[in-house]
């Protein structure tokens, strides 16, 4: 089953920056062959349900390995039965109807 998730990591006890965590994580969703987009606040994922979330696990994991002792994470995520849909199909059917044109 395909899902569309938005996930946002948070090392907690690593000082003010994350983005070094951050960016672990995006070679792990990288390197699990997901699209993906990172954006201020997260990262929407999209792929089959099994590699999304064993990705996600992964980021966990890899982030306690780079010494963060806790981490809170915020998961969305949807998927759909009756067609397929992409992150930027969703983008473009809003885009669409902003310009006028549904």
């Amino acid at each position: 089953m395909k899902v569309i998730a938005d996930f946002c990591i948070v090392p907690i006890g690593v000082g003010v920056s994350v983005s070094p965590y951050v960016a672990a994580c995006e070679r792990v969703l990288k390197h699990a062959g997901l699209n993906t987009t990172l954006h201020a606040y997260g990262t929407n994922i999209e792929g089959e349900w099994d590699d999304v979330f064993a990705a996600i696990k992964r980021c966990h994991e890899l982030v306690h390995e780079m010494g963060a002792p806790r981490i809170t994470s915020t998961l969305k995520f949807g998927t759909r039965t009756d067609r397929d849909q992409t992150m930027r199909d969703k983008v473009d059917s809003v885009e669409r109807k902003l310009s006028g044109g549904d």
